[in-house]
């Protein structure tokens, strides 16, 4: 078919705005209740497997990968994943991802930022997950996710950055507290950035500028580098949300429909969107909670620098939010490399 608790590219701009699209898409279901449909999830993943066409036994053939071939677990009701992919054409990759997790059962909907220099237990030179992209797609991205996780993810959706600007645009614009000083200037792409931290009224122009900005032409930006700029995306996602979700902006439902049509690709069908909307509606934007994978930032492998993920963190996380099985996954379902 053509067309989710806290660095910046034309990708992540894309992701916000697919979020924020399933999350309007409540907004479909007063139009077209008749046709919502609960999505179909994934088979379970036998322990310590992934998703076919990834790289499963890559890192441990033979004996070592048939022994974790266990049988599956049984899944939770009503819970589904969902890997949210932002695509940059310029960089002809997934430039952010985000893993949303609906608990229609316990009324909850978790997003996970998953950073793009997330170190991957793979037998490429670069083992970044955003380079997952240029080994196969967004279907081994999806799968390159689960099998680090140890969960399958059911569904995905790709969204390209212009649908950002015209999503902003289309609600009138967002007021968003704008957090340090952003002076910064490249004249070989043209791009402008200059505002004062603050709140202010951002078009969508200027809301694009705003999640791409990495630092200024000085050196000075986020004391937290990449998770300062994850969390500058999330809270505009959330202010974006939160202003999409109102009842005055109802009214634009048709606009938000052909803005998903042109620029979002998913495996799920309308009445599966119908559904994930309708679960978002009885939610509510206080039950939507934004996590980012516990790590390091300024890490290292073999010289390189990655994203390296804690692991006991990431499996406390994963339990916590993400886990679509009954019972709880230990760190040998996961593919975390840890230096």
């Amino acid at each position: 078919m053509r067309r989710s608790k806290r660095k910046t590219s034309g990708g992540q701009a894309a992701a916000v705005a697919a979020v924020c699209i399933l999350f309007v898409l409540t907004a479909l279901f007063g139009l077209y209740k008749c046709f919502s449909k609960e999505p179909t999830p994934k088979p379970a993943l036998p322990v310590g497997g992934a998703l076919p066409g990834g790289e499963a036994d890559a890192a441990e053939p033979g004996e070592a990968a048939a022994a974790k071939s266990a049988a599956p677990s049984q899944r939770k009701d009503r819970f589904h994943t969902i890997l949210v992919g932002g695509l940059d054409d310029e960089n002809g990759g997934s430039d952010t991802n985000l893993l949303v997790a609906v608990d229609a059962k316990n009324g909850k909907i978790n997003v996970v930022s998953l950073p793009r220099d997330t170190l991957l237990d793979v037998s490429w030179s670069v083992k970044k997950l955003n380079n997952a992209y240029h080994h196969g797609g967004f279907t081994q991205t999806m799968s390159e996710v689960s099998r680090l996780l140890g969960i399958p993810v059911d569904h995905y959706i790709t969204v390209d950055l212009r649908a950002f600007v015209e999503l902003v645009d289309a609600i009138g614009g967002v007021d968003f507290e704008i957090p340090v000083l952003m002076d910064y200037d490249d004249p070989e792409q043209d791009l402008h950035i200059h505002f004062d931290p603050g709140l202010r009224h951002l078009d969508g122009a200027k809301a694009l500028q705003v999640v791409r900005w990495r630092q200024n032409n000085d050196g000075t930006g986020y004391a937290t580098a990449d998770i300062g700029r994850i969390g500058t995306q999330q809270a505009f996602l959330m202010a974006a949300a939160k202003q999409m979700l109102s009842i005055s902006n109802w009214d634009k439902i048709r606009t938000y429909a052909e803005i998903f049509q042109k620029w979002v690709d998913t495996d799920l069908e309308l009445a599966n969107l119908v559904w994930l909307g309708e679960q978002a509606l009885t939610v509510g934007s206080d039950n939507i909670t934004f996590h980012t994978l516990p790590g390091d930032g300024a890490g290292y492998y073999k010289g390189g620098s990655y994203y390296v993920l804690d692991a006991e963190g990431c499996l406390e996380m994963v339990n916590n939010y993400f886990n679509p099985y009954q019972r709880e996954l230990a760190l040998d379902d996961m593919h975390i490399l840890v230096p």
